[in-house]
């Protein structure tokens, strides 16, 4: 019988569900038998990707976005002992998930009380400093108090200098065996014709994502060319809205986001660390607008821009016109690394 792996990416915008993605993949390619763990829209779109995978709710960390940026680490604080409930309960439904499903080995992407001190465990993060402002040092301690619950921790970038996430992803000393997996993406670049002017990609909590969508609809009526707009949000059935010269979708499978990023000449989207590797791989244009109040994605917005990569500017601040300094930067490059998933499976 195959090894079941459980993978359990957070549910904190779209960005942990779809880098686990590849993974699944190579985990079915390598003879196991992958089951997925999560909760909210990340479980919705693994199930709409994954339909023959068996499939676990998990216990939701229920996270979201004050309307101010500046409340956004007052808000994470007035959460946190939600925040330490939930994953005291996650941590009690994977030791059943575990016993009742015959679980082999677990990949938790974030999600910190994933683990099982009996099973094999790998912790996927791209944040081994967690970046807080005046209070890093304590958020990136309470993390690796975390991630020492794990057999190992994959870091989805490259070890050397020339990297995606710049001191985010590297740390000098770690107490956990740590692996450089290189950048994972779900997609591949075609050589095909760009026939969109504009792709705008939603995602993250609420209400930042609905806040961002309504001041992007209003922008993009001023933009003399072919808009596409994905709304981010996998409901069960996608739909398909025109206005004028923008197409308006809820939410696009891998497939179909693959093809319509290939066709793209720009992309307006997020500054997550996720969408950045997909962008990169794709060698794509593009102008990022960070979540108010997070400090990792302002952090690589603002590491990018001074780069000569991408432009990027806050959210308050963009304005349409402002899409015209793309043509200033160079655009996210492609590392070419592939991650050795038949050496990073021997965990199991």
């Amino acid at each position: 019988m195959k090894k079941r792996i459980l993978v359990a990416p957070l549910n904190w915008g779209l960005g942990h569900a779809t880098r686990c993605i590849p993974i699944m993949k190579a985990l079915h390619t390598h003879g196991f038998q992958p089951i997925i763990a999560s909760d909210g829209i990340a479980l919705d779109l693994l199930r709409k990707e994954f339909p023959r995978f068996a499939s676990i709710e998990l216990p939701s960390y229920d996270v979201t976005y004050p309307k101010k940026g500046s409340h956004f680490k007052l808000k994470l604080i007035k959460d946190s002992p939600r925040m330490l409930k939930a994953i005291k309960a996650e941590k009690i439904a994977t030791r059943d998930i575990v016993e009742s499903h015959n679980i082999s080995g677990i990949i938790s992407d974030n999600r910190l009380g994933v683990y099982d001190k009996d099973t094999p465990c790998a912790f996927v993060t791209h944040q081994l400093n967690v970046l807080s402002g005046s209070t890093t040092w304590l958020s990136t301690k309470l993390h690796e108090k975390y991630m020492a619950n794990f057999n190992e921790c994959w870091v989805p970038d490259a070890e050397g200098d020339l990297n995606l996430s710049g001191k985010l992803g590297h740390k000098r000393q770690l107490n956990i065996k740590t692996k450089y997996i290189g950048p994972i993406s779900r997609f591949t670049k075609m050589d095909i014709e760009e026939t969109i002017d504009l792709l705008v990609l939603l995602s993250g909590p609420e209400p930042q994502r609905s806040l961002l969508e309504d001041k992007l609809l209003k922008e993009v009526k001023n933009y003399g060319g072919h808009v596409v707009f994905v709304r981010g949000i996998p409901e069960k059935e996608q739909k398909i809205e025109q206005k004028q010269d923008v197409t308006i979708y809820n939410f696009m499978t891998s497939n179909r986001l693959e093809r319509t990023i290939n066709k793209s000449k720009l992309v307006l989207s997020r500054s997550g660390y996720t969408s950045i590797m997909d962008l990169a791989k794709l060698e794509k244009k593009a102008f990022f607008i960070p979540t108010p109040g997070q400090t990792e994605q302002e952090y690589l917005a603002n590491r990018l821009t001074q780069q000569g990569f991408v432009p990027s500017c806050k959210q308050k601040e963009f304005s349409i016109f402002l899409l015209d300094k793309i043509s200033e930067y160079k655009g996210l490059k492609s590392f070419n690394t592939r991650a050795n998933y038949k050496a990073l499976f021997r965990l199991f």
